[in-house]
């Protein structure tokens, strides 16, 4: 299971869920360019200390993303039909969140091989994406047996 971010604005966004992949033990794609110096003193502080523990690539480019393989794309959008609910995730899934400020371009939603949303209450357009991507990679890592073990205590 892994996290792809496509061409991220929000340097904060960007830090937490380096840190919520280094908690929960999940891979991070960061596909570029992002909309802010990624040494951005936001992204650290968002991040903390956790982003040392954080496995992340950084991929130039959409197709430098394509080409390093990812198993199926499951991309997370407010354009999609299916619930993320409903949905049979797999082990080696990778779930793409889009840009804040505009999500995916139509090629990009294409080239995935299932689109999910969030259902939210009328009126309500989306979740920020660190909220989105951490509640979808929750119902994942449940479904497909992945939660870290905890180690028991003395």
């Amino acid at each position: 299971m892994r996290l792809a971010l496509y061409q991220p604005d929000i340097a904060q966004n960007v830090g937490t869920i380096l840190r919520l992949g280094a908690c929960l033990s999940v891979g991070i794609d960061i596909i570029e360019p992002c909309g802010f110096p990624f040494g951005d003193a936001s992204l650290k502080r968002a991040g903390l200390d956790y982003l040392d523990h954080a496995s992340f690539i950084r991929h130039p480019s959409w197709n430098a993303f394509l080409a390093s393989s990812p198993a199926r794309i499951v991309l997370l959008t407010t354009k999609a039909e299916q619930s993320y609910a409903s949905f049979a995730f797999e082990t080696s899934d990778t779930l793409l969140l889009g840009r804040e400020s505009a999500g995916v371009p139509p090629e990009v939603a294409a080239r995935a091989d299932a689109r999910l949303k969030i259902p939210l209450v009328p009126g309500m357009r989306s979740l920020n994406v660190a909220v989105a991507g951490a509640m979808v990679l929750g119902e994942a890592l449940r479904q497909t047996g992945q939660f870290p073990q905890e180690i028991a205590r003395p």
